[in-house]
Parts: structure tokens; C-alpha cells; sequence
């Protein structure tokens, strides 16, 4: 497998938490989203990715080599190909309880804030640097106001139960960017106690941004 991806990216974060819980290896290779306009853009990326996004991960299927997008589709591919640690419970319900709760991260949160949407507001709006700041706090304090209520009747030492899961593998990438934004997360004790646990597995330790070899 080879996955493109960027060390703070927080899709591409996401795919190497689950990778590491599953003990899988890929070869990794750096989109740089920031320089020269961002490698994203490049004709030689958007021929594996159309989106121009990352992560995207390269697999083998039948002799041929075929592309993978979107985190969570990603994840949950893996999740089904190597179930030997699930990131989803067994139960129906319960599966659908850690969905709502990674989505909460990934549909309502990251897409109102990750870098295009932050670059466009400050090239093509115009808006100033505190300005775009005070939106991307209010997104996360709605977000994260939302998931401390659903953590506080669902978690136990993760977010779902006594398991990792692909709660926990949106919840921690977005901590670590709120903490980037110096958002103040005293309001959530419930996320900061699972974030904080999080950190203590090395699946996770591995994922950090600052531990990738393209960080910088």
C-alpha cells in the first residue's frame, strides 16, 4: 500500500491512527499542501486524486492498482479487509452511535475549517486574520459542545466504551488542531480525558503530525 498524505492533515492523520491500530504498513509519500501553491494542485496529484485532497491510498486489487479517497471510506475499507481490531462495535446500534460521533468531527467540523476553506476566506473574501480565527473557533466549540454531550452518555475510557474506534481516530486529529488554534478546551473535560488517554497508545503516538518524516 502507499498512502499520500500531509503531516498535518487531519484526513491523512485519521488514516495513520487506523493503520497503526491495525498494525499495517504503507509506504508513505508527502503532498505538501502549503508549498508552491500546494503540491495538491499539481497536475501529477490530480491524476491520483481529482479532488485534490489528502489522504488518498494506493492498494493492489487483483494485479491491478487502484485509488482510494476520503478518509472515513478509507478507514472503513480497511475495517472490513483486516477485522482482526475493529473500529466499529459488533451491534447495529452501537455502530451507529460511533458513525454519529466520528461524523459530528468530520462532516461538521474539520469541513468548515480545513486549510482550502481558511484560504479562501482570507484570498477571496478578504477576511482578516482574527476575523477567520473567531470562525474557526465557533465552528469547533459548536462541534465539540455537541460531542461532549454524546460522550458524556457513551464514553468510557474512549469514546465509545472501553475500545478504540473511529470516534477516537476523528476525535484526537481535531484536538490537535483546536490546541493549534488555541481554542479553550476547559468547556470539554470529557473529549480532553479520552484525547489525553488517546495519547498514552502508541498507535496514536506514531500518528502525531510532528512525528511524521515530512514534518516541518
Amino acid at each position: 500500500m502507499k498512502l499520500y498524505g500531509y503531516w498535518r492533515s487531519s484526513a491523512a492523520y485519521r488514516v495513520r491512527i487506523a493503520m497503526n491500530l491495525k498494525s499495517l504498513v504503507a509506504e508513505q509519500v508527502s503532498v505538501h499542501l502549503v508549498k508552491d501553491g500546494g503540491e495538491q494542485h499539481k497536475d501529477e496529484y490530480q491524476r491520483i486524486n481529482a479532488q485534490e485532497l489528502v489522504p488518498s491510498l494506493i492498494i493492489e486489487d487483483n494485479g491491478q492498482q487502484r485509488v482510494l479517497t476520503q478518509s472515513l471510506a478509507i478507514i472503513e475499507y480497511l475495517d472490513e479487509v483486516y477485522p482482526e481490531v475493529a473500529l466499529l462495535p459488533s451491534l447495529p446500534l452501537d455502530k451507529s452511535v460511533v458513525r454519529a460521533m466520528a461524523l459530528t468531527v468530520a462532516c461538521e467540523i474539520h469541513p468548515l475549517n480545513n486549510l482550502k476553506v481558511l484560504q479562501y476566506l482570507a484570498s477571496e473574501l478578504d477576511i482578516a486574520d482574527e476575523s477567520k480565527t473567531a470562525w474557526y473557533h465557533h465552528w469547533v466549540k459548536e462541534g465539540f459542545g455537541a460531542l461532549e454531550k454524546q460522550l458524556a452518555r457513551h464514553s468510557g475510557i474512549f469514546c465509545f466504551g472501553d475500545s478504540p474506534s473511529l470516534a477516537d481516530i476523528c476525535l484526537v486529529p481535531q484536538v490537535y488542531n483546536a490546541k493549534r488554534f488555541k481554542v479553550d478546551m476547559s468547556p470539554y473535560p470529557n473529549i480532553e480525558r479520552i484525547n489525553a488517554h488517546c495519547l498514552t497508545l502508541q498507535a496514536f503516538i506514531d500518528a502525531v503530525p510532528e512525528n511524521q518524516l515530512d514534518a516541518s
